[in-house]
């Protein structure tokens, strides 16, 4: 990857740009407006939202007002943990597409796998939302379909009725939480692995290892854990509201980690806490 247009390839043949713009707890109105315009006039050509955000009005807004074609920018948003089953998942994907203005939209993926409305049949509302989404992809409303903090479980559990296996999987992977189970899952199926909280939580700025990598590098710790994302293979999204780390961030394509030192972010378990178990979050 050699800049921030470079893509990855899903499994269905649709490209989709090596780094996103994230916009988790970026609040909804002005400051969620001028951060995605921020980042696409960086450069960036992927936004990635959430219904549970509250912010996909701003990031339709953004998007119509960047100056920027449709087609030129990669949208994902994500499915809320109230709406899983067929016929929620169909409304709130109409909800989705209203605030964010939008005809299509890129990816779409289940937020979570078992939130705790539906802890008692997880797996039966997943496979209804599934449904949901084999039909929106088939008829063209979304271009790829995925999941996100699911385990080896609960993929398993969905293609028991699947018929279009997920592309993508977003999780927590950052310094020190690799979780290698199911990345390793992942990838023996072709399923891309997103990098959400790429540099885990504010602690990361505390890890002596980090600092002293950014020393060696002559780079911000940021940049060396989005430069680290991507040497996993990775699809890194660093979210910020400032536009000077906005540009900073996206600055990742000029220098390149050692192997070693790949191993030893990786190896630097619990630095910045580790993801939550989806069977027992609490929403």
């Amino acid at each position: 990857m050699k800049s921030l247009t470079d893509c990855y390839k899903l499994a269905n043949g649709v490209e989709i740009p090596c780094i996103g713009f994230g916009t988790w707890q970026t609040p909804d109105g002005d400051v969620c407006v001028s951060s995605v315009q921020a980042a696409i006039a960086a450069g960036y050509r992927h936004i990635d939202t959430a219904e549970m955000y509250e912010n996909e009005d701003s990031v339709g807004k953004a998007i119509k007002e960047c100056g920027v074609s449709r087609e030129e920018l990669f949208v994902t948003s994500k499915l809320n943990n109230t709406e899983h089953g067929y016929e929620k998942t169909m409304a709130a994907f109409e909800g989705t597409m209203e605030k964010l203005g939008l005809k299509y939209l890129d990816l779409f993926l289940i937020h979570w796998p078992n939130p705790i409305a539906f802890r008692d049949h997880w797996q039966e509302a997943n496979a209804g939302t599934w449904k949901a989404f084999e039909e929106l992809y088939k008829a063209g409303r979304v271009r790829a379909i995925g999941i996100s903090n699911f385990r080896q479980h609960h993929i398993e559990a969905l293609m028991e009725t699947a018929t279009v296996p997920p592309m993508v999987n977003q999780m927590k992977l950052c310094p020190g939480e690799t979780q290698e189970e199911a990345a390793d899952y992942c990838r023996s199926r072709n399923i891309l692995l997103e990098a959400y909280s790429p540099l885990g939580t504010g602690q990361i700025f505390q890890v002596p290892e980090m600092q002293e990598l950014a020393r060696k590098y002559g780079r911000s710790i940021a940049q060396i854990c989005i430069r680290w994302s991507l040497q996993r293979g990775y699809l890194p999204l660093p979210k910020s509201v400032n536009p000077a780390r906005i540009q900073e961030n996206a600055n990742v394509f000029d220098f390149e980690l050692e192997a070693s030192d790949v191993q030893l972010i990786a190896d630097l378990k619990g630095c910045v806490g580790y993801a939550s178990d989806p069977d027992t979050r609490t929403f």
